[in-house]
């Protein structure tokens, strides 16, 4: 997709696969197809149903999953519990996420990501997330049927923030905390990562709460 213009004013693209406007996430995504020429390693589109209620903002994508498929959270550890909340609550049509051809549909649901491009150590930088953050402004601003953002992990809540044109010391992350903004209703989680699930961070049960809670806020 590629800039348009309306009114004189330019509209941000949703998506471009061929970004590089972060050097340091363009380099590690030329290296890592040399080391892995079996992955996607560009920047990675949102996926799920184009009219959403709820939208669903992780960190980044991870080497070995959504860089690798090229679909968020899918092939690795964190979609796992994410898909099978999802599932359990009605929102797909199957419990798993594995690759981009098996068939897996979200039901009033879309996944994006804070940053597009997966980061060394998965840590991208202040001006990476900064820089990115074009883009999933443009998607909260094209998605008019999303009533609910759930933020996975305190990048993603900041980047939501700033998306909304917020300040990130008017609302604060934590989990399961819920904020009202600009007609929107924002609601944090622990990021369900292999380290947050792991320690025990974050339990499934905590998250299936939160899903149900974004679930019930779809109504109010």
């Amino acid at each position: 997709m590629t800039s348009a213009a309306v009114a004189g004013k330019p509209v941000q693209p949703l998506y471009d696969r061929d970004c590089k406007a972060c050097p340091r996430l363009a380099k590690f995504l030329a290296d890592s197809k040399l080391r892995f020429p079996d992955h996607v390693c560009r920047p990675v589109p949102a996926f799920g149903d184009p009219k959403p209620w709820l939208l669903i903002a992780g960190l980044a994508p991870g080497l070995h999953g959504a860089n690798r498929t090229g679909r968020p959270f899918t092939g690795d550890f964190a979609g796992i519990l994410l898909y099978e909340t999802l599932f359990g609550l009605g929102l797909s049509n199957q419990p798993e996420g594995k690759s981009p051809d098996d068939g897996l549909a979200l039901k009033g649901v879309r996944i994006t990501n804070a940053v597009k491009c997966v980061p060394p150590e998965n840590k991208p930088d202040g001006a990476e997330i900064r820089r990115c953050n074009s883009y999933i402004s443009a998607e909260i601003a094209a998605l008019t049927s999303v009533t609910v953002i759930l933020a996975l992990g305190r990048i993603a809540h900041e980047a939501t923030l700033m998306a909304l044109g917020q300040k990130r010391s008017a609302f604060t992350f934590g989990h399961g905390a819920e904020h009202r903004i600009n007609g929107l209703h924002l609601i944090d989680s622990y990021h369900c990562s292999r380290y947050n699930t792991q320690t025990r961070r974050l339990t499934p049960a905590m998250f299936r709460a939160v899903m149900n809670r974004a679930v019930e806020l779809r109504h109010v």
